[in-house]
């Protein structure tokens, strides 16, 4: 059985992620796998769906609904942290190429860089004909 404490934990997590409960399609399903007479006539399978972002979960590993409805909210809500996780880190990132890009070189780098063009240009100058572009 799933203690009220934990019922009310989830709910405060779907409320900070912003998902109300119209947001959420639930339907029960038949189960699969081992279970025989059993698994085939109960539905204590449950499919989530978050309407809005088209994240979908299906649990089926307790034998009962009502936790199999619990765990299911669970795995939703780390489903969407992860996502949520994934797309700062993504914005992140763009910010710093971006100031890195724009930032200014070091001088040391900038030595560093002039000095591999100049040893390319000399590789380049070797390769020309003898006579050639001397007018």
């Amino acid at each position: 059985m799933i203690s009220r404490d934990s019922i009310r934990q989830i709910l405060v997590r779907l409320g900070s992620l912003g998902i109300a409960r119209d947001d959420l399609e639930e339907t029960f399903v038949r189960g699969r796998g081992n279970g025989g007479q059993k698994i085939n006539k109960t539905s204590s399978t449950v499919r989530l769906l978050h309407v809005p972002t088209g994240i979908s979960v299906i649990c089926q590993e307790q034998r009962t609904l009502s936790q199999n409805r619990y765990l299911a909210r669970v795995l939703l809500c780390d489903k969407l942290e992860a996502r949520r996780q994934a797309g700062q880190q993504a914005r992140q990132a763009a910010v710093s190429k971006a100031r890195a890009q724009k930032g200014k070189r070091s001088q040391g780098v900038k030595r560093e860089m002039i000095k591999t063009k100049r040893l390319r240009s000399q590789v380049k100058a070797g390769r020309r004909t003898p006579g050639h572009g001397d007018s």
